[in-house]
């Protein structure tokens, strides 16, 4: 009679190849699961530098007050008082903190711009704003224009 079954060699090498493919499947998702995460950080990233560069944008070009460089972002009343904001964590127009976003940091920057043709560097602002969230190593920067036709 010849005995059924597997020897204790044949188990042991079982046991290793099932640990050597968990292992694999298990590493692939946790390269997946990180990359995930920073997408999220990116779309974040992104959707804020956009919010900030709209804000400024709708600014008016020209001082309303004649005032140049209100202090608070709550106080700014043209583009150019936007230039060299820099905000740790993410604000609304009215200085609230948004809140799950305090890791970013938003950073702006007005600057003449001969970049439109037609219009004078007098009257174009180029507005960077770059958005960071160090953790991540996510850095994301957005411009835009903004013109004085008058």
């Amino acid at each position: 009679m010849r005995a059924r079954g597997v020897t204790l060699i044949e188990l042991v090498i079982t046991i290793a190849l099932i640990a050597i493919a968990v292992s694999s499947v298990l590493g692939t998702l946790a390269a997946n699961a990180k990359s995930s995460a920073d997408g999220m950080v990116r779309a974040q990233a992104m959707a804020i530098a956009d919010a900030y560069l709209e804000e400024i944008r709708l600014k008016p070009f020209t001082d309303p007050d004649g005032i140049d460089g209100e202090s608070g972002r709550v106080n700014f009343d043209d583009v150019d008082d936007y230039n060299g904001l820099i905000d740790v964590g993410a604000f609304d127009q009215f200085g609230n903190a948004i809140s799950g976003l305090s890791q970013y940091r938003v950073a702006a920057v007005v600057v003449h711009s001969s970049a439109l043709s037609g219009v004078t560097s007098a009257n174009t602002l180029r507005i960077d704003v770059t958005v960071t969230y160090p953790a991540a190593g996510v850095d994301v920067r957005v411009t835009g224009y903004r013109a004085n036709y008058q």
